[in-house]
């Protein structure tokens, strides 16, 4: 079973992981000689494994996949007497009613729990099919607060959002403007408009910013998906910022960096917020000179912990980049399984209150005690990375820290 995943391309996973047995599907295929009396538990996994926002559903895919290996491999679901948990894939096409009519299927198909499903906008739409039916639904990586915010019961996000994840980008950006001798004296910020989580930036990190005389001179908002930032890199131009603060998904991070890069905009850092590209082992791979000294505040994995480290591995061994959508997908559907553990039951209602009730410390993120509030654990924190050469570092806070800050970055 390990070699079949580990031999897994990134093509042949997204090709074959779209339809059928999940574990099958996935190259993740359990063990067919061990025979278990407990029916199996249905655990629903929605993504969107085509579209724009394809690369980033096929790496949750994967994530969330890895995770139901490992607990099949280790015995199941212990409490329900060794039960394999079998998942039932959905893709969300990047279309937010397309991911809500999945949990449709799902719900006539009887899954106990579901996972998913990346973007804001499908996260709101999954998580409000899911409360009609009482499916409690882990959100592994949608930031948008309006996914916890709605009072919807079955509703739980182990990772941060986004007004946790803005407030941490400003206290990790003056902690390494400080440190620098307090250089920056102006920011622009370019961010995504379309699917909730971009549009909310400029108010925190404008107020954040203030009290240490830093002005936030221009905001330059796009859409998602955005295939041209020409106008966007002449204005930044013109404007002449100290920093750049962008906050956008994978493909328009990509294209931002890279036109910037084309067009020789030369801040004294771009400090993403939820950047997108920033902090992804992909894009430093494929376009490292764009890349270099970029930071970034956003999720990431806790660099000295085994488990996490384990899981990068086995990432890069199957062909994948080891990049947030995968250690997120893995962990929320980690907190579902334990949740289902200690439940003791493939009850939809046992399983919410046990998601509830949780304190789960096995993880391999970052975070404090687990402790869930309206569905959001408020125990999880982010990270602010810096690509360095080939690697990425994290350089704040400093308990996590493994490299320190380049700034202001070498011309």
């Amino acid at each position: 079973m390990k070699n079949k995943i580990k031999n897994t391309t990134r093509r042949s996973f997204i090709q074959g992981a779209t339809a059928g047995t999940a574990l099958a599907a996935a190259g993740i295929s359990g063990f067919p000689h061990v025979v278990r009396a407990a029916d199996p538990v249905k655990v629903g996994v929605i993504h969107p494994v085509t579209g724009w926002a394809q690369y980033s559903g096929s790496q949750c895919r994967f994530g969330a996949l890895a995770a139901i290996e490992e607990v099949n491999a280790s015995g199941g679901i212990k409490s329900l007497g060794g039960a394999a948990v079998d998942a039932m894939l959905g893709d969300a096409q990047s279309k937010a009613e397309v991911g809500a009519g999945e949990v449709e299927k799902m719900a006539d198909a009887g899954v106990s729990a579901i996972v998913g499903a990346y973007a804001s906008n499908i996260c709101l739409a999954t998580t409000q099919a899911a409360a009609k039916h009482g499916i409690p639904h882990a959100v592994d990586v949608g930031v948008s607060d309006k996914i916890v915010s709605r009072g919807l019961t079955n509703t739980f996000r182990f990772g941060p959002g986004f007004g946790a994840i803005t407030k941490a980008g400003v206290e990790g950006f003056l902690a390494v403007n400080k440190a620098a001798g307090n250089p920056t004296k102006t920011v622009a910020i370019v961010n995504e408009e379309t699917t909730g989580f971009g549009a909310g930036i400029a108010g925190i990190m404008t107020k954040g910013l203030a009290p240490a005389g830093i002005e936030v001179v221009e905001v330059l908002s796009h859409p998602t998906p955005n295939k041209d930032f020409r106008n966007i890199a002449l204005k930044l131009k013109e404007i002449d910022p100290d920093v750049l603060i962008p906050s956008h998904y994978y493909n328009e991070g990509v294209l931002f960096l890279r036109t910037l890069q084309r067009q020789k905009v030369q801040p004294k850092a771009i400090y993403s917020v939820l950047g997108g590209a920033s902090s992804q082992y992909r894009f430093v791979s494929e376009f490292p000179d764009a890349a270099q000294y970029v930071m970034d505040c956003n999720h990431w994995f806790d660099p000295k912990n085994a488990g996490a480290l384990a899981l990068q591995k086995k990432t890069n061994a199957a062909g994948l980049h080891y990049n947030y959508e995968v250690f997120l997908a893995y962990t929320a559907m980690m907190f579902t399984l334990d949740a289902i553990e200690r439940a003791g039951s493939a009850d939809r209602t046992a399983i919410t209150e046990a998601m509830t009730a949780s304190t789960w410390g096995g993880h391999i993120m970052p975070y404090g005690a687990t402790k869930m509030e309206n569905g959001q654990n408020t125990g999880a924190r982010p990270l602010v990375m810096q690509v360095q050469g080939s690697d990425i570092g994290v350089i704040n806070p400093s308990e996590y820290a493994t490299a320190e800050a380049i700034f202001p970055r070498p011309v």
